[in-house]
């Protein structure tokens, strides 16, 4: 893999637990993203579609500093998309599938790139690009006996599993065999945050 910066090992030692703040404000998505910091989420991802979304990243990175917290671009699927990024501030990128040129932009500006796969071919396609994070998407769709299935031919690869994941099904995708779980819309419900704050403090496994 290339020498980045700040690697996805890094970024996930801690906890096995990462948050999307998609469709917010920007004063909401700072709000949002410092209950997550409280709750010991170490990484957030801001998915930016729109203008306001850029705006809501960049908000966020700035706060992210103050705290020593990590923010990354999320449904970046374009190379204007990987420029916006970079010009932001964010430390990764995440998107939907895996697209070779995309990998590449991000890697070439400094930021670890997380591709969305949901097939064993886009998981040998994603090791031709010298990966070994990707994004296991739609996770609940995928199902937790899929991570167990791919771990066994791919166990070189790590998988972050996005899609549907909630505080209630976390723990089976961790045990089937995902590294980390990435969760959306439970941030914004505080009666979910004991047991986020419960997860969070899951041994981030055998990140090795």
């Amino acid at each position: 893999m290339a020498s980045l910066t700040t690697s996805f090992d890094e970024l996930f030692a801690r906890t096995p637990v990462m948050a999307i703040l998609r469709g917010y404000s920007p004063e909401r998505t700072v709000e949002l993203a410092n209950n997550a910091w409280d709750l010991g989420v170490d990484c957030i991802e801001v998915p930016i579609q729109n203008t306001e979304a850029l705006d809501a990243l960049t908000a966020t990175v700035t706060a992210g500093k103050l705290r020593g917290k990590h923010v990354g671009a999320g449904t970046v699927v374009t190379l204007e998309h990987v420029r916006q990024a970079a010009e932001a501030g964010a430390a990764f990128t995440v998107s939907p599938g895996l697209k070779a040129s995309v990998v590449r932009a991000s890697i070439a500006a400094g930021m670890p790139t997380l591709p969305g796969v949901a097939t064993a071919t886009e998981i040998e396609t994603a090791l031709d690009l010298d990966l070994d994070w990707v994004k296991a998407f739609p996770a609940a769709e995928l199902g937790p006996s899929w991570f167990t299935a791919m771990s066994a031919p791919f166990p070189q690869i790590k998988f972050v599993a996005t899609g549907g994941m909630g505080a209630g099904n976390a723990r089976e995708f961790l045990d089937g065999g995902a590294k980390v779980v990435s969760l959306g819309s439970a941030l914004a419900d505080p009666a979910a945050w004991p047991a986020i704050a419960a997860l969070v403090k899951t041994p981030a496994g055998s990140l090795a």
